[in-house]
C-alpha cells in the first residue's frame, strides 16, 4: 500500500492547532511557578491563593518550551478570543482537508476528561485510540478500514508518577463515564473498577498501567482511578507527546511516541498470538508495519533509538519482537535497512 502524505496545508494546520492549544493551557497561570524536584526531574506547579488557602495545581514537567509558554501567560490571556476564532478555523481547515475526525462519542469523552485534568496529570491514550491520531502527528493519510474499532478506547498512567504529583483530577472519571452511559465493571476476584462498558453499545473504557511482575490491579490516585498493570507499558509510555483529537475546535491529549508505538505493538502481538486474541495480534502487526514503513522514511533516527532502547531491555523483550518480525519479513527488512538488528 501506498502511503499518501496529507496536503502541506492539514499539516500546518495541525501543528498550528496543537501549538495554539498549549498556548490555551498556559495562558491558565492564576499565580506563581513552584518548582518541586524528584529523582533528578523537575516538576512545575501553578501555586495561587483560593481565599484564605494556598493551592498548587501541577502544570508539567519542566521543559524550556512550557517555560517560554508561561513567562507569556499574560500577553496569551489577553489573546483569548483571537486564539478561539483560529482554532475553530483550523479545526475547520482539517476536516476540508480529510483529516478524519474522532466520532461524536469519543469527543466528547476526550473533552470532559481534558476539562477534568486527566492529561495533564499523566493520562495517555494507548491502542488504537492513539494510534488514530498518529495522522495529524505523522502528517499522513489514514484509510478508515485501518481506524476501524468498537469504540474501545485504553488510557495508561505510571503509578509512582500519580502518586507523587500531589494533585488530583477536578472531576473522577468513573462520573464522568456514568453520565456519558457507561457502567462500571467490577473485577472478578477483588471487584476493584478499572474498567467501564457502554450501556447502550459495546465500547469499553479501560485504565492501565505498567507492571513490573506481577499484573495486579494498582491504584492511580491522581486520576481517580484504579488500573490493570501489564508489562512491557512502561516503555510504551515514557516520554509521551501531545496531540489534538480533532472534536469540535480540537482537544488535547497525550498519546505514546510513535516510534515507542510501532515497537511496543511488535512485543503485544506475540503476546496475543494465540487463542482468542489471534485477530487482535493481526491488528497490531498492521498497525507496527505502517508506522515503522512512514518512520524508517521520515524519522529513521527516532526509530533506531526506540528499537536500541526496546532490545536493551532484555531476552525476553527481543525474543518477542523476533517472534513477531518472524510473520513480517517485509517489515524486518525496513528494519535492517535503517540499522536495526
Amino acid at each position: 500500500m501506498t502511503i499518501q502524505s496529507l496536503s502541506r496545508t492539514a499539516q500546518v494546520a495541525y501543528h498550528d492547532l496543537l501549538r495554539l492549544h498549549l498556548d490555551e493551557v498556559a495562558s491558565g497561570l492564576l499565580g506563581s511557578i513552584e518548582e518541586r524536584h524528584r529523582a533528578g526531574r523537575t516538576y512545575l506547579y501553578d501555586k495561587f491563593r483560593l481565599g484564605t488557602e494556598m493551592r498548587s495545581r501541577y502544570l508539567g514537567e519542566d521543559t524550556p518550551a512550557l517555560r517560554d509558554r508561561l513567562a507569556r501567560a499574560v500577553a496569551l490571556k489577553a489573546d483569548a478570543k483571537a486564539r478561539q476564532a483560529e482554532m475553530g478555523r483550523l479545526a475547520r481547515v482539517l476536516r476540508a482537508e480529510g483529516l478524519i475526525a474522532t466520532d461524536r462519542d469519543t469527543g466528547s469523552m476526550l473533552l470532559a476528561f481534558a476539562r477534568a485534568g486527566v492529561f495533564r496529570l499523566g493520562g495517555t491514550i494507548v491502542g488504537t485510540g492513539a494510534y488514530a491520531l498518529y495522522q495529524g502527528e505523522l502528517g499522513v493519510r489514514f484509510d478508515m478500514d485501518e481506524l476501524a474499532q468498537t469504540g474501545d478506547i485504553d488510557f495508561a498512567s505510571f503509578e509512582r508518577l500519580s502518586v507523587a504529583l500531589g494533585d488530583r483530577v477536578e472531576e473522577d472519571p468513573g462520573e464522568i463515564l456514568k453520565a456519558l452511559k457507561f457502567d462500571a465493571v467490577p473485577g472478578v476476584h477483588d471487584r476493584q473498577v478499572w474498567k467501564w462498558r457502554q450501556s447502550r453499545g459495546t465500547a469499553l473504557v479501560e485504565f492501565l498501567t505498567p507492571a513490573f511482575g506481577d499484573e495486579t490491579v494498582k491504584p492511580l490516585p491522581a486520576l481517580g482511578v484504579s488500573a490493570q498493570a501489564l508489562n512491557y507499558l512502561n516503555y510504551l509510555i515514557a516520554e509521551p507527546i501531545h496531540a489534538v483529537a480533532l472534536y469540535r475546535s480540537g482537544v488535547l491529549v497525550q498519546i505514546p511516541r510513535p516510534e515507542r508505538f510501532a515497537v511496543h505493538k511488535l512485543i503485544v502481538a506475540d503476546r496475543r498470538r494465540d487463542g482468542s486474541d489471534r485477530g487482535k495480534a493481526r491488528k497490531d502487526r498492521g498497525q507496527a508495519a505502517f508506522l515503522i514503513r512512514v518512520l524508517a522514511e521520515d524519522r529513521p533516527d527516532d526509530l533506531v533509538a526506540a528499537w536500541e532502547d526496546a532490545q536493551g531491555q532484555g531476552p525476553r523483550w527481543r525474543e518477542r519482537i523476533a517472534a513477531s518480525l518472524a510473520l513480517m519479513p517485509g517489515t524486518a527488512e525496513i528494519l535492517t535497512g535503517i540499522g536495526c538488528s
